[in-house]
């Protein structure tokens, strides 16, 4: 299983809300979480067999800024 993190602008529930359905249609995401203390809004996904572009794309779907953790 791989993790990823990036920094992102979800910022409260109802962000989570909204980017939900699209992190858990993707079968290939096993578990994720977003830290809205963190002032970067770090989310990070555990998955298998998705490329970090990917996740990527699927949180620009759901309306949100995120770029990968370096």
């Amino acid at each position: 299983m791989e993790q990823f993190q990036f920094k992102t602008n979800i910022n409260c529930g109802g962000c989570i809300g909204s980017v939900k359905p699209h992190l858990d249609n993707e079968l290939r995401i096993k578990e994720w979480s977003v830290d809205t203390d963190n002032p970067n809004k770090i989310l990070t996904i555990k998955s298998e067999n998705i490329s970090e572009q990917e996740i990527i794309e699927l949180i620009k779907k759901a309306g949100f800024s995120i770029e990968p953790l370096s």
